[in-house]
């Protein structure tokens, strides 16, 4: 009998609209709802992977507060990894149970800049020193903004979401991707929430390490314009049944330890 492909999902969201609010949803009505983790896990199971656990990732909820103990008070075995929201700076307040940070610089509220401020790269090299990654959401028009920003800090160990939302193949996109991957610890995800771009995919796989590459769903954003099984396939066409591509790499990234992981049968 077959194995079944082990998946870690780098990327995952979950939320409770009975706890939280999080007013990006007003807009968006396939997604305002509650998302419990049991319905990723189903939808693994009908794609025939085991899904091993993943990496919550903040939900940019009106008080990131009450999601801290969400977050905290859910003992699910399969969140391997919290990303938990903070701004960045030399003196931070870090969640204790999170494993890294994000600032989001992807949303209206971030300005054009924020990752060049003082502040900013000093709380970077703060967290490098703490070994605390962190998880970089930017605008795709500002990456070249991103890797004069992120290579101050080459001891830092920097995850990118959604392909670095890279908006195109330009040559200035491309610049900056590839100053991202010469960085010794950026990762990147293959996600989002638009259906990826094969060529962009293609691109990011032949640039950066195959051991900085991570899976990601981005679920349930993925479902919007795309589904978790039509972003499956495409990884399975681009990857192959890769085990460092669905597993280890996140692993690495995450500091997620094998014991940590529940393994079927």
């Amino acid at each position: 009998m077959t194995r079944q492909l082990q998946v870690i999902d780098a990327h995952f969201h979950m939320w409770d609209l009975e706890r939280q609010h999080l007013p990006w949803l007003d807009g968006m009505p396939s997604l305002n709802r509650s998302f419990p983790l049991h319905e990723l896990e189903n939808e693994y199971e009908q794609l025939g992977a085991e899904f091993l656990g993943g990496v919550y990732v903040e939900v940019d909820s009106d008080d990131p507060l009450l999601e801290d103990r969400l977050v905290y008070e859910n003992n699910d075995p399969k969140i391997l990894a919290r990303m938990l929201r903070a701004q960045v700076g030399p003196y931070m307040r870090v969640p204790i149970n999170a494993t890294g940070i994000r600032e989001p610089l992807h949303t209206d509220s971030a300005p054009r800049g924020r990752c060049m401020e003082p502040s900013f790269i000093a709380g970077l090299r703060a967290m490098a020193d703490k070994g605390l990654p962190f998880e970089l959401c930017n605008r795709g028009a500002e990456l070249p903004d991103m890797a004069q920003a992120f290579s101050q800090v080459p001891s830092l160990t920097v995850i990118m979401d959604h392909l670095g939302n890279m908006p195109d193949l330009s040559s200035t996109s491309r610049k900056a991707i590839e100053a991202m991957a010469a960085l010794p610890h950026c990762y990147i995800k293959v996600s989002g929430d638009l259906p990826v771009d094969r060529d962009i995919v293609a691109f990011i796989r032949d640039t950066f390490p195959p051991d900085r590459i991570l899976y990601a769903s981005n679920w349930p954003v993925v479902t919007v314009h795309s589904s978790l099984q039509e972003h499956w396939q495409l990884m399975l066409d681009t990857f192959g049944p890769d085990e460092d591509f669905f597993k280890h790499n996140a692993m690495r990234a995450y500091g997620i330890h094998a014991d940590m992981l529940t393994v079927e049968g």
